[in-house]
């Protein structure tokens, strides 16, 4: 299901190639010991009888294929097919106009982020808990060489298969259901690294940030998203149990700290590019997102703050890079 494009010849002589070979190898294992797998497949199966050339991968709402290719009822079937790996956080998505509404409009973020990142154009990507690859994809609409996702929930895998799977001709990005703990490493390949909504699930930040650092190539660029707070440089939240409802919120610093977080760890060029606070309109619970989402995680009497009392989350985008000692400063 999920196999390699010709794209893997590229890190044919690489650190990363030994890696990617076996994972692949061992994607199909990991994927058939969820319970939901047959369910999943069978679900994969019947959406393989829609195909396009017809993609385009630079539009807020991804589009794959003309919606005047089905009729009525055969977007019915599409639809209910699509619904069958409910839910989909991130999106949107248009297939044979079938519209998936999900849970984040993952298109306003890209929309803050990619005017403010250097070109993607000719780069290898690295996009860690990409989730179902909306990003991804827009990677490569904005011309990334090949993007590599990873991501240990098997459904977003399931996700990304079945959309490029619509296509007819090979999509060059590939999706692993694995975590960045089980990357390599000094992997020192990666043109751009984009870590976005994992740094606060984290309880060792630092250490994330010098894995990331390793997956760069010198001169390479770090896109990290993460909740912050606002306050003095040096302040940090460390919520008691739970924030916004998650269990897994360990530390949330001030964007000024991530700054000096990212200069610790030996970065150059950070900036920060955009603050801003999470709105309703941005994420919410939908049709093909049935679950709660922001409206529940926040204080229903004072939407500054979250069910537990804290700030409401604010997210930041940063950029930073490796340094390259053959170049300058």
């Amino acid at each position: 299901m999920n196999h390699p494009g010709t794209w893997i010849a590229d890190v044919k002589d690489t650190s990363l190639h030994p890696w990617l070979k076996e994972q692949m190898a061992l994607a199909d294992q990991i994927y058939s010991g969820h319970g939901d797998y047959p369910r999943w497949v069978q679900t994969l199966e019947q959406l393989s009888q829609y195909k396009t050339d017809q993609i385009d991968l630079s539009r807020a709402l991804i589009q794959f294929g003309d919606e005047n290719q089905l009729d009525d009822e055969q977007k019915l079937k599409l639809k209910q097919l699509l619904l069958n790996l409910h839910p989909w956080r991130k999106g949107p998505f248009n297939v044979f106009g079938v519209k998936i509404d999900s849970e984040w409009r993952s298109d306003k973020k890209w929309q803050r982020l990619s005017e403010n990142i250097s070109p993607l154009k000719g780069r290898h990507v690295l996009d860690i808990g990409c989730g179902n690859g909306y990003y991804m994809l827009r990677m490569l609409g904005a011309g990334a060489a090949w993007v590599l996702g990873i991501d240990p929930t098997i459904l977003f895998n399931m996700q990304f298969n079945a959309l490029s799977q619509f296509s007819t001709e090979k999509i060059n990005a590939n999706i692993l259901p694995v975590g960045i703990d089980q990357l390599p490493d000094s992997l020192n390949y990666f043109d751009t690294v984009f870590s976005m909504g994992v740094l606060y699930h984290r309880r060792s930040p630092i250490d994330h940030l010098y894995k990331l650092l390793s997956c760069l190539r010198p001169g390479g660029e770090l896109v990290l998203e993460t909740l912050v707070i606002e306050g003095p440089d040096d302040q940090l939240l460390l919520p008691d149990s739970r924030y916004a409802k998650m269990r897994n919120v360990w530390f949330i610093p001030t964007a000024q700290a991530l700054k000096s977080w990212l200069q610790r760890c030996g970065y150059s060029n950070i900036r920060i590019i955009d603050v801003s606070t999470t709105r309703l309109g941005e994420q919410r619970s939908t049709e093909w997102m049935r679950f709660e989402s922001l409206s529940d995680f926040l204080d229903p009497d004072d939407q500054t703050k979250t069910i537990e009392g804290y700030a409401a989350p604010v997210r930041a985008l940063l950029c930073a890079q490796r340094p390259d000692p053959k170049k300058p400063v």
